[in-house]
């Protein structure tokens, strides 16, 4: 009810983005995870097509991420995501009644390309939207992809007993009404001013030439590195400990659990304590010092009993839950931080090279670690691909200090504590209230005045309503009206930290 509740605090179109994430990833994670049972089995494709298949995704999808936020900067966010919703619609009906290698391999395109202009264009979206709430705006997209995905992977182990097709004609027809949706929606015009004049290849030359962006990048390819683990060493490990072949279900329950519960409160309480920012490093290092939780339950033999391979889900539940806490803690800050490196005509362009950068490093990372599971496993080294993910925290987390230090990271707003509310006298009908809010004096309009009388509204065109002058260090400018009572709710959101 929480992250309702905060959803409903935003504009509509930042609402029905977040809708639109959760029904995307339900979709997703329905379908692709059984893509390959259902080409090879349903279809009788080789080994190799059905790899030349899911290749061709993940190759449309990573190579054409900067492609997506320039065209987010170029002709708006809200034409571009519409135009990734349409292709992903049409790439999962392909997949309904594609048959033949042309077409699953059009498919697969289809939907990658979809992923490479949505993604960075509701990023764009939402950075340029929420104002002042970017993280906790952040974090609700979190919360709604990471429980869309959770709904997607327990419906498609339970619903691919059934036809495949079938399923693939229901989420693209979900889709399709997302994409009305947003269409009818979305603000007909682009968020971010158009750019006049440079050209495409300026933008991503003055990107790429960011060097302070591209270190920060850097720096972060640890986080998706020890994120992407939740698909590969952790699963893994859960069936040694456990033995049970759905133990991996169980792992991202627990932590979508956690996701929902607690996102919103911890990016909350980060504001209240000093910014997001701050915590970047510390989030990072709990992601890492989850890998060694498992450490006590997968080295050693196969469970002997029942009870025995609960206790060790147990523990593999606590390090998986533990890895959410961290993500929960850096990733929303993370990308609050990706558009503040450059102009706003460019935050599709940064948060397009942002995610090329993320899946270059979640792609190499998980080489590394299915390395060190090989090698660990024929030398007898069992703890090596843990203790790899652990240094891989390790050294994120020190890079992203040390560039804080260095001051190569952009300077984040720090939202100011709530003023204590002061007590209001009392005035005679007639004469000026005057009141205390924080640091400023506000002078109402005289009591018993039409504008008084006025419940919920600013009387139009009123010179007696509202006079303001600005104290000592308030930073309003001369003449900037400053609502009291319960006219200020409005006025004070981007003083107030988040709650």
């Amino acid at each position: 009810m929480r992250n309702i509740r905060a959803s409903r605090e935003f504009s509509l179109a930042l609402r029905l983005l977040l809708l639109n994430q959760f029904g995307i990833d339900i979709g997703f994670y329905l379908l692709m995870p059984f893509l390959a049972a259902y080409l090879e089995q349903g279809l009788g494709m080789s080994a190799a097509l059905v790899g030349l298949v899911l290749g061709a995704r993940n190759l449309s999808q990573q190579g054409l991420f900067i492609l997506g936020g320039s065209a987010a900067d170029r002709l708006g966010p809200r034409v571009v995501i519409i135009t990734g919703c349409a292709l992903r619609t049409t790439g999962f009906a392909l997949f309904a009644f594609g048959n033949s290698l042309p077409l699953l391999l059009g498919a697969s395109v289809l939907t990658g390309v979809a992923a490479a202009l949505f993604y960075p264009a509701v990023r764009t979206y939402v950075a340029l939207e929420s104002g002042d709430r970017k993280s906790e705006a952040f974090a609700l997209l979190n919360v709604y992809a990471t429980t869309g995905s959770l709904m997607g992977l327990l419906l498609g182990s339970v619903l691919f007993l059934a036809d495949f097709r079938i399923w693939a004609i229901v989420v693209a027809s979900v889709f399709g009404v997302l994409t009305v949706a947003q269409a009818m929606t979305l603000p007909p015009h682009p968020v971010a001013p158009r750019r006049t004049s440079g050209s495409v290849l300026g933008d991503w030359r003055e990107a790429f030439g960011n060097r302070r962006f591209l270190l920060f990048c850097l720096a972060t390819t640890g986080m998706f590195t020890m994120e992407n683990q939740l698909y590969l060493l952790l699963p893994d490990g859960a069936f040694d400990a456990s033995g049970w072949k759905g133990s991996a279900g169980v792992l991202l329950a627990a932590g979508a659990v956690a996701n929902v519960l607690f996102q919103l409160r911890i990016t909350r309480a980060l504001a209240r304590n000093g910014g997001g920012t701050r915590w970047v490093s510390p989030g990072i290092v709990v992601m890492g010092l989850s890998f060694l939780l498992p450490l006590f339950v997968c080295l050693g033999d196969p469970p002997a009993s029942r009870r025995e391979a609960v206790a060790h889900m147990v523990v593999m539940v606590a390090g998986s839950v533990m890895l959410f806490f961290g993500i929960m803690v850096a990733h929303p800050t993370v990308l609050e931080m990706v558009p503040t490196f450059g102009r706003d005509t460019l935050t599709g362009t940064y948060f397009g090279l942002f995610y090329v950068f993320s899946g270059l490093a979640a792609t190499a990372g998980n080489a590394v670690v299915g390395r060190t599971m090989d090698l660990g496993e024929k030398a007898g080294l069992g703890w090596l691909p843990w203790v790899c993910c652990l240094t891989f925290g390790l050294f994120s987390a020190g890079a992203v200090a040390l560039l804080g230090r260095t001051g190569m990271l952009p300077a984040m707003p720090v939202p100011a504590p709530a003023a204590a509310p002061v007590p209001e006298r009392r005035a005679a009908p007639g004469s000026s209230l005057v009141r205390r809010a924080g640091s400023r004096v506000v002078r109402v309009a005289p009591m018993g005045s039409k504008a008084m009388r006025t419940a919920g509204k600013v009387p139009e065109n009123s010179t007696a309503a509202l006079e303001s002058g600005p104290a000592a260090g308030d930073g309003r400018p001369p003449g900037t009206a400053h609502l009291p009572g319960p006219f200020r709710a409005g006025d004070d959101a981007a003083e107030q930290p988040p709650r």
